[in-house]
């Protein structure tokens, strides 16, 4: 039987990266626990000793993303090795790698639909778990260094993830046809954060 491929040691982790496939391909308001017994072959029970809710899956979903995007982002900004500035380009572009290649992803974490369940799995769980406080410590950083303007790094980084945020969006919504001009609209928006951060 399907359920037989399954453990009590992987069964939430499985239980996830069914979730995960299943969005890709539908609305996630048809997502279920119901769909998630179906397809792993296991009871009710078991998904419930997990998940007590579809919003307790939902929250898990959120968390493992958010870990999932820090752990692409976070590395490389926090080489030292590493120059300061060619970190925060990589960053950059990093982030928006991520969107592009999981946008269901993106979506579900920085959507609209869900941001009271983000407010709530943030606040329980580490905030800085989002790539964003790896962002803030580069900043702090380049200031101790005397290479940034010393200013409130937490807004620094607001404005910064602002942009990225918007130009990701752009990008993966299609909004408007900016797919050829990528590369351009992208260098043209670090250099106009660069010129914001850097001390003249």
């Amino acid at each position: 039987m399907i359920k037989n491929k399954y453990h009590h040691g992987n069964l939430k982790e499985t239980f996830l990266k069914i979730a995960f496939e299943f969005i890709e391909k539908n609305d996630i308001e048809k997502l279920t626990l119901k769909i998630l017994s179906d397809i792993t072959g296991t009871s009710r029970s078991a998904i419930y000793s997990h998940f007590s809710s579809k919003e307790a899956l939902i929250e898990s979903m959120i968390l493992n993303g958010f870990i999932k995007f820090d752990d692409y982002l976070s590395p490389n900004l926090k080489d030292k090795n590493i120059p300061l500035l060619d970190r925060l380009e990589k960053a950059s572009r990093d982030y928006i790698e991520f969107a592009k290649a999981n946008k269901v992803l993106y979506r579900l974490l920085f959507g609209n639909k869900y941001a009271h369940t983000r407010m709530e799995v943030m606040t329980k769980n580490d905030p800085n778990r989002s790539g964003f406080g790896a962002l803030m410590f580069a900043i702090e950083e380049g200031q101790k260094d005397g290479l940034f303007k010393i200013d409130n790094s937490y807004k620094q980084t607001i404005t910064i993830w602002s942009a990225l945020h918007g130009l990701t969006s752009l990008l993966i919504d299609r909004f408007i046809g900016i797919e050829d001009m990528y590369d351009e609209l992208f260098e043209d928006m670090f250099a106009n954060i660069l010129s914001g951060l850097l001390l003249k």
